[in-house]
C-alpha cells in the first residue's frame, strides 16, 4: 500500500556525496565554532618588582615618629584614620567626580626600623582606590485578590546602591614623593619642638 503523502526519494551517488560533505563541513564548522571562547579575558602578568622606591622612603626618625607623622599628614589632608599604631596608620578618603560615581582611596602606612639603633625608619606606603557605580533597581510587585477575581494592584519601588567597579593601586611616582614631602615636613616640625 502507497500512502499519497509518500514520495520516493531516488538520488544519484555523487548527490550524495555532495550533501555527505556539505553536512560534515557543518558539522566541522559548528565544533570550530564551540572551541572558541568569548568567555574570560586574561591578562598578563601585572606586576614588575625593581629597586625603584616608590613606595617606600627613609626617614631618620624612630618608626613611631615616622608613623605618627604620616598620621598628622594623613589628617591633614582630610583623611579618616580607621587604623592607628606604633607600626602602622591607615587613613581613607571618599571622592565623589560625579553625580553617579564614587571613590574610595585607601593609604596605608608601615613603619619598620632601618637601623641596630632604632633611629632610621623605612616607610612603606600604599594607596588604592576603589571605584563604585550607583546602580538603580526597579521592584515590582502586584497583589491579588482571589474573592473577587483577577484584580490585581501593582506596587514598584525602586533601590539605589553603590557597587564596586574597579580597584587599583596608585603607581604615581608624584603621588607618593608629595606625601613623603609631607610626612618629612612634619617629623621636621615634631623634632624642633622636642629640642
Amino acid at each position: 500500500m502507497r500512502f499519497p503523502w509518500s514520495t520516493e526519494f531516488h538520488a544519484s551517488p555523487p548527490a550524495l556525496l555532495r550533501a555527505a560533505a556539505v553536512a560534515l563541513a557543518c558539522g566541522a564548522a559548528l565544533v570550530m565554532a564551540g572551541c572558541t571562547s568569548t568567555g574570560v579575558k586574561t591578562f598578563g602578568v601585572q606586576e614588575n618588582f625593581g629597586s625603584v622606591a616608590t613606595y617606600s622612603r627613609l626617614f631618620d626618625a624612630t618608626p613611631a615618629q615616622t608613623c605618627e607623622a604620616s598620621r598628622r599628614a594623613l589628617l591633614s589632608q582630610g583623611y579618616v584614620i580607621s587604623s592607628s599604631s606604633a607600626d602602622l596608620v591607615e587613613g581613607k578618603k571618599s571622592f565623589q567626580p560625579e553625580p553617579e560615581s564614587h571613590l574610595q582611596m585607601v593609604v596605608r602606612v608601615v613603619c619598620v626600623p632601618e637601623a641596630n639603633d632604632g633611629k632610621v625608619s623605612l616607610g612603606f606606603v600604599t594607596a588604592t582606590q576603589d571605584t563604585y557605580a550607583l546602580r538603580k533597581t526597579n521592584n515590582s510587585a502586584s497583589v491579588g485578590v482571589g474573592a473577587i477575581g483577577s484584580v490585581s494592584l501593582p506596587f514598584s519601588s525602586s533601590s539605589e546602591s553603590l557597587v564596586k567597579v574597579g580597584s587599583e593601586t596608585i603607581a604615581k611616582d608624584t603621588f607618593y614623593d608629595s606625601f613623603f614631602d609631607l610626612v618629612k615636613r612634619y617629623l621636621v616640625i615634631d623634632q624642633a619642638l622636642a629640642d
